[in-house]
């Protein structure tokens, strides 16, 4: 993608406006928080000290509305706190710039670090260093500077104390993150009858697995239906694919498939009305026809084998999913399975995970900063870029004569995030919100000349547009800024003329300082696209190796080990998923993997993933007999996976000698194992085939007549020793 081109992408996003719920009442709860600090520091200790508190408690607001399963309280306070801290540290050091200088830039750079443990993490450090530029400049001694961060705590404590007193919607974050598992399902559910290998992105899921780790006070209190439900939606999954797929049974077209299509019908049904019901919190109302479909006794004459046990563990999970949601077994729902099977026994669940508390968490963001501070990282290089934006827009903002030089640092500060896209997004995004926001306020000023309570107020309304609008974009959320901040100012004692022009032209400055820092030393995550595929290829080698596993030795098996591995596996495929995204709004070339290429490996990867989950849903009980075959199978997997994830980084075409090895055996072999079994290892080579030819870029030798050479199989053509060319690879590619 070229400059033009991306920078037109990125301002357009950041210009844009979000269609989004809007949260009025907790938006009008952040305004009252802010209005009860402002009017009570205004009656005890004036304007100056007003204005730092509202600050404070504009912070811990903001704080509060980032994605974060955490309690709400404890967010605004550690908000709240640390801005005071940075503060009050600040006016030590403001008197003499070399220090104050040197303190932004550990400051600055600390805050850069902060990404590692998290986006919410990062916005808070972030947000705590802009808004110290300003809050430095009002106390007028070391008193006054205690006295403000005293001031900023209690912003922070009454915020806290807000949600805790007034809850809106409570656990409605983590009510939402399930039920939108639950429909993402239903809707997979519905598209797997037209498509059977319909792909499904296990984003929800990994949100709903993310929400259910609480903390110890959280689980003391959570409700009961959002206990165990994101387990069974993480078994649904599988049963569904598997139930749909031919490769497990079903023919194309027929009975059987008429059959599997209204399961499917009836499931999705079932699985929107459990959504519903956790999303709002009401009582499941049970979909009747839809329970009938699975008690029907037509299912155990047209089904048999693997998708009658699919069927049989599906109505079972789905009884489930309705008990749960409704806290007990609902109304007119009974625990009859398919006729003719048993209810399948849950596979084991490991334990829930444990959120750690917000103290707790201080050694493990230590150690993922200290994990990521090398030289090749992302964050490392964001964290050096930001803290030397801040300090050279710091010097020029002083050095210009405008006042307020605060402003440009402040702005690049706001705006910088550890990708391309974002910094630039952001960087239009503010410079528009800010001339906006300015104009319109200074537009009030100037007609309605308000005081110091009346300006005030106008900060107040200014916060409650953007607590309502700042999900919607950057770019209302900033306009919204812009105007409290003038207004909050105003309150303070400074006239319009000595904040609207300097504000726009340091802004300007800042945005483009944060841009230049950018194209001059970039994180460009296109050259790491290689190593996120083989960070995905890997994990996804293991967890289809531990799979074959469970089947070659069922005595063995560890349901919880296989999980985890699937679980391994879908941060990785999140992580490239990512990559990609950043990667094609970036203005670099590929590098080495084209978008073709990169498109074709991710359906390899997705296929040999898909695989191994459709064997999952069927694994065998501890009884079972063992299929000894498939433990050189899994084997040759594991090892070929992980060298090929290398040959990947080395930029060379992954070989599947090992695995083609093991399939042949397995097909020669008497004893090999049973012959459904035998046709997901097929799917598997074959899916790893597709993997390596579409790395493989190398343009193919021309004959005479204009063709392209194909090579007969078994021969080589360039790429690695034990690769066949099956013809022309990868056209798209360049």
């Amino acid at each position: 993608m070229s400059w033009r081109r991306a920078l037109k992408d990125t301002a357009r996003s950041g210009l844009a406006v979000e269609k989004t719920r809007l949260e009025p009442l907790v938006a009008v709860r952040g305004a009252v928080g802010l209005a009860i600090v402002i009017a009570a520091s205004l009656w005890a200790f004036g304007p100056a000290v007003a204005a730092s508190s509202a600050f404070g408690a504009f912070q811990a607001a903001i704080a509060t509305f980032q994605r974060s399963w955490r309690p709400r309280p404890e967010l605004a306070l550690a908000s709240g706190t640390s801005l005071a801290v940075s503060t009050f540290l600040g006016y030590l050091t403001i008197s003499r710039e070399p220090l104050f200088l040197a303190l932004l830039v550990v400051w600055t750079f600390a805050a850069g670090m902060s990404w590692a443990a998290g986006p919410t993490i990062g916005l808070i450090a972030s947000s705590n260093v802009a808004i110290m530029l300003v809050t430095v400049t009002l106390p007028t001694s070391v008193a006054q500077a205690a006295g403000h961060a005293a001031m900023m705590i209690v912003g922070g404590v009454v915020q806290a104390a807000l949600i805790v007193l007034f809850p809106v919607r409570r656990w409605g974050a983590h009510r939402d993150a399930l039920a939108d598992a639950l429909a993402a399902e239903a809707d997979y559910a519905r598209r797997l009858r037209h498509d059977p290998v319909a792909s499904f992105d296990p984003l929800p899921l990994m949100e709903a697995r993310n929400a259910a780790a609480v903390t110890p006070r959280q689980a003391r209190r959570r409700p009961a239906e959002l206990h165990g439900a994101r387990g069974i939606a993480e078994r649904i999954r599988p049963v569904l694919a598997s139930l749909a797929d031919p490769a497990m049974g079903v023919p194309a077209e027929g009975h059987a498939r008429d059959r599997v299509r209204e399961l499917l019908a009836a499931a999705g049904a079932i699985l929107d009305v459990a959504a519903h019901s956790i999303r709002r919190g009401e009582p499941v109302t049970v979909p009747g026809a839809a329970l009938a479909t699975f008690r029907t006794p037509d299912t155990g004459s047209i089904l048999t084998g693997r998708p009658y046990r699919a069927a049989s563990r599906l109505n079972t999970l789905l009884q489930d999913v309705l008990e749960t949601a409704g806290g007990s077994t609902p109304k007119g729902t009974d625990r009859t399975p398919v006729v003719g099977v048993a209810p399948a026994a849950p596979p084991h669940r490991p334990g829930s995970r444990s959120r750690p508390t917000l103290l707790a968490l201080i050694p493990t963001a230590l150690k993922a900063m200290r994990k990521e501070l090398r030289g090749g990282s992302p964050i490392t290089r964001h964290a050096t870029r930001v803290s030397a934006v801040a300090a050279a827009g710091y010097v020029l903002g002083t050095a210009l004569p405008l006042g307020h030089g605060y402003w440009a640092p402040l702005t690049s500060v706001m705006v910088m995030r550890p990708d391309f896209s974002q910094t630039y997004s952001r960087a239009v995004a503010r410079l528009g919100g800010t001339v906006v926001g300015v104009a319109v306020a200074t537009a009030v000023v100037r007609l309605a000349d308000p005081g110091t309570y009346l300006s005030g107020a106008l900060a107040v309304v200014s916060a409650a547009l953007m607590y309502l609008l700042m999900r919607t974009g950057q770019f209302a959320a900033q306009g919204c800024i812009a105007a409290y901040v003038v207004f909050l100012l105003g309150m303070g004692g400074e006239q319009w003329t000595q904040t609207v022009p300097e504000r726009v032209v340091l802004t300007l400055l800042g945005g483009l300082l944060a841009m230049i820092a950018y194209a001059v030393y970039p994180a460009w995550e296109t050259p790491r696209l290689r190593t996120r595929l083989a960070d995905w290829l890997a994990t996804q080698g293991r967890y289809a190796a531990m799979v074959f596993d469970a089947y070659a030795d069922p005595a063995l098996r560890s349901a919880p080990d296989v999980r985890e591995a699937l679980l391994t596996a879908r941060t990785a495929r999140a992580a490239w998923h990512t990559a990609v995204a950043r990667a094609t709004a970036e203005p670099v070339r590929h590098r080495g993997l084209s978008r073709t290429a990169a498109d074709d490996a991710e359906d390899a990867l997705a296929q040999l993933g898909r695989v191994a989950m459709l064997l999952e849903a069927h694994l065998p009980e501890r009884g079972a007999t063992p299929v000894p075959a498939a433990a050189g199978l899994a084997e040759a997997l594991r090892e070929s996976t992980q060298q090929g994830a290398k040959s990947i980084r080395e930029r060379r075409v992954p070989g599947w000698d090992a695995v083609r090895a093991a399939v042949e055996t397995w097909e020669t072999e008497p004893a090999g194992g049973e012959e459904a079994l035998l046709v997901p290892a097929r799917l598997v080579l074959d899916a790893l085939t597709e993997l390596s030819e579409a790395l493989d870029t190398a343009v193919p030798p021309m004959t005479l007549d204009g063709t392209s050479a194909v090579a007969e199989p078994g021969t080589k053509t360039g790429t690695e020793p034990g690769t066949k060319s099956g013809g022309v690879r990868n056209p798209g590619s360049p």
